[in-house]
């Protein structure tokens, strides 16, 4: 028997049929905890908390020219949610075959778009591995549901909320982390803000459309770029696996950020073009040409918690300067890359872009989308976390670390999370594009000291050229 139906979105309805037998579109993360956690305490969590949303209780109904929402007429959390268990010593390496492995399942299509797995033990403690489906919401927004169902002490219980309480909870505990996207680790408010606010007022029509000429222009622009070189393009497996990085102290990216007069996201930007230099150098693969990577941009207002789910971001296509080899060089290439994307309408471009296509037919979609992903390489997204350490059901969270799905031909995506004074990188990747992701990712680190030495007079003759270093040095 059907449940309720409502319409999807065209912005939803577009990022649902994104998705490839190579390129799944789901959003996925780990919550690394330091102590074993009740199932019953969670799933009570997750009852209260979680399902209050009735996105995560609705499956989708794909007729073709239309999208619908139906509640699961079956419904019940134990479909969603399950245990996985490790021997007693596994470790990081089996932690992340596992992600691996379902990172690479798709999720069922008869009942709501999400899962969640426990896995325990792991160390100390458990973890848990959650993937969502992108159609349901964009990043930003899953990261504060999932913030709703964490407390600040481990003492709090699992009581009840309702939505209007659950997105108080999100804008108090994300309160530090908007001071971060002021500072550069967020993009998309400093770039959109002055254009979201035309949008909201109908006597600047004028500008507005100003506004759209400005957008054609950027889609034009974007159409006109040449095909990204193929060193990171390769035919897909479907089969990803996925790594993430110790973690940086953010006060001294900030402080490396402010000595080079620049951004936190410049910085780790430039940390990410040198990595992948010495990855494709590695490879063989040329490097005298920039390589381009798409950056989400939130279009939410900064003060707004969210109350509905579904997308509302755009995309910018911003040069990786790989072809340079001094970290000072990079720095200030990417500086004045991301100073031209801040005076762009290209966030608004693309969203509009995608709303055409949600309402428009498949196979228009696709021929759109492979047309996008031929021009970058990978997927670069930053989400800004709490500033203190969060618990879910009595545990301490020690460490989140969320993945971007990629759509397209593109197999390589990475995620710079900032949580309780710490910047994290994690990339996701198909087997056939990377085959070694851990030095990739380790190899971040090691260009962030390359370029936060630059500033020191005394070691810039030690570190002007980059080493080829082992995995031990960049732990």
């Amino acid at each position: 028997m059907a449940g309720t139906r409502e319409p999807m979105s065209s912005v939803d309805a577009a990022w649902l049929r994104m998705e490839t037998d190579c390129n799944l579109m789901m959003i996925a993360g780990v919550l690394i905890l330091d102590r074993p956690i009740d199932i019953e305490r969670l799933r009570t969590v997750l009852n209260a908390r979680f399902l209050c949303f009735k996105r995560f209780r609705q499956r989708v109904v794909d007729e073709g020219n239309r999208v619908w929402w139906e509640t699961d007429p079956v419904f019940h959390i134990d479909h969603h949610l399950h245990r996985i268990g490790l021997p007693g010593d596994a470790g990081e390496a089996e932690l992340q075959q596992v992600i691996s492995d379902l990172i690479s399942t798709p999720l069922n299509f008869r009942r709501p778009l999400w899962q969640m797995h426990l896995v325990e033990p792991y160390g100390e403690g458990a973890a848990l591995v959650v993937r969502i489906h992108h159609c349901i919401a964009d990043g930003l927004a899953l990261v504060q549901v999932l913030l709703s169902i964490t407390d600040d002490a481990d003492e709090q219980d699992c009581g009840e909320h309702s939505p209007l309480a659950i997105t108080s909870l999100a804008e108090r505990v994300l309160k530090p982390a908007r001071g971060l996207v002021r500072q550069g680790l967020g993009l998309g408010h400093e770039v959109l803000e002055q254009s979201i606010e035309l949008l909201r007022h109908p006597s600047h029509l004028v500008e507005l459309a100003r506004q759209g000429i400005a957008a054609g222009s950027e889609l034009a622009h974007l159409s006109l770029l040449p095909a990204d070189p193929h060193a990171l393009k390769h035919a897909l497996s479907g089969r990803k696996h996925v790594a993430w990085s110790a973690p940086l102290d953010l006060d001294r990216v900030k402080a490396t950020a402010h000595a080079l007069a620049g951004t936190v996201n410049d910085v780790l930007l430039a940390s990410v073009a040198g990595a992948l230099r010495g990855h494709l150098l590695e490879s063989e693969a040329q490097v005298s040409e920039d390589i381009h990577v798409a950056v989400p941009f939130n279009l939410r207002p900064r003060e707004q918690p969210v109350s509905e789910l579904g997308n509302q971001f755009g995309l910018v296509v911003v040069p990786l300067p790989v072809g340079l080899d001094d970290p000072g060089a990079r720095f200030q290439a990417v500086q004045e890359a991301m100073r031209n994307i801040k005076n762009s309408a290209q966030p608004q471009a693309t969203f509009g872009l995608l709303t055409i296509l949600g309402y428009g037919p498949a196979v228009l979609e696709q021929t759109a989308l492979e047309f996008l992903a031929s021009k970058t390489s990978l997927v670069v997204t930053n989400v800004p976390g709490p500033g203190q350490a969060r618990f879910l059901a009595g545990a301490r969270i020690l460490q989140p670390m969320a993945w971007v799905p990629q759509s397209g031909g593109i197999g390589l995506g990475l995620s710079i999370l900032s949580y309780d004074g710490t910047v994290q990188f994690g990339i996701v990747a198909d087997k056939s594009v990377v085959s070694d992701i851990e030095k990739v990712v380790h190899d971040v680190l090691i260009q962030f000291e390359t370029l936060a030495q630059s500033i020191t007079p005394a070691s810039k003759p030690a570190r002007r050229r980059r080493s080829k270093p082992g995995r031990k040095a960049s732990k």
